[in-house]
């Protein structure tokens, strides 16, 4: 398990808190120091071994944390809130070691999060969670692409619906390059407007949700919203 906290033993070295584990496992001594040896090269902090954690920063003590839970060659690593103490930079050198350790080891890593940022980096899929229950679950592309999801509601601060008397007003799920509102507008002949719209690198894609106001009621807009459907965009009209 990886600590919010990095719960280090300050009276422990980097190398003596990799080993803790081992040693309450029994590990012998010899074996110990090797496995210690290739954890902390593996997590980049093998010129550290001999350093306490007051002399590491956040980042190098989260480090000797993730190190230390690998110690036992877990098949699946519990991160809870491992990056939300950090600061910006190191909270993304930390995502990419886990996301590089997932690749290279074949890890499965279970994140515990608040952090947006978190889930568009590294999150293959993805639960939420309110009140100790699961609301939705799944890929986090498809959820991303759901109508009513919360995760998109998370990623795709579109703000408050505006007024727009005589309008439909519709958010549009896109991946690429986002082309529709052109299509749609030579389609059908009409003025489309954007309202807003955020576009992330979401699992190695590009996932965006735009808003955009269509003219006349949603029933006069079936037709257009219908299109929008079939040429496989989701969406949602937002109250």
């Amino acid at each position: 398990m990886i600590h919010q906290h990095f719960a280090l033993l300050s009276s422990r070295t980097a190398a003596g808190n990799v080993a803790f584990p081992l040693e309450v496992m029994g590990v012998p001594r010899h074996e110990r120091a090797t496995r210690v040896r290739e954890l902390l090269d593996l997590v980049g902090l093998g010129g550290r071994a001999d350093a306490y954690p007051a002399q590491l920063s956040g980042g190098q003590k989260q480090r000797v944390g993730i190190a230390r839970a690998l110690a036992g060659r877990p098949s699946v690593l519990l991160s809870d809130e491992a990056t939300s103490a950090l600061d910006p930079e190191t909270t993304g050198s930390i995502l990419e070691l886990l996301r590089d350790l997932n690749q290279r080891l074949g890890l499965t890593i279970l994140l515990i999060t608040h952090e947006m940022e978190v889930v568009k980096r590294i999150c293959d899929s993805v639960a939420v969670m309110h009140d100790g229950r699961v609301t939705e679950s799944g890929a986090v592309p498809e959820l991303l692409a759901r109508p009513g999801s919360e995760l998109a509601r998370g990623v795709f601060r579109l703000g408050p619906v505006p007024d727009l008397p005589g309008h439909t007003v519709v958010d549009v799920t896109v991946a690429g390059d986002g082309t529709f509102v052109a299509e749609l507008a030579r389609t059908f002949d009409i003025e489309v407007r954007i309202l807003g719209g955020s576009v992330e690198t979401v699992a190695g894609g590009r996932v965006g949700r735009v808003r955009i106001g269509l003219p006349g009621t949603p029933e006069a807009n079936e037709a257009r919203l219908r299109h929008l459907r079939e040429t496989g965009h989701a969406l949602e009209v937002p109250a």
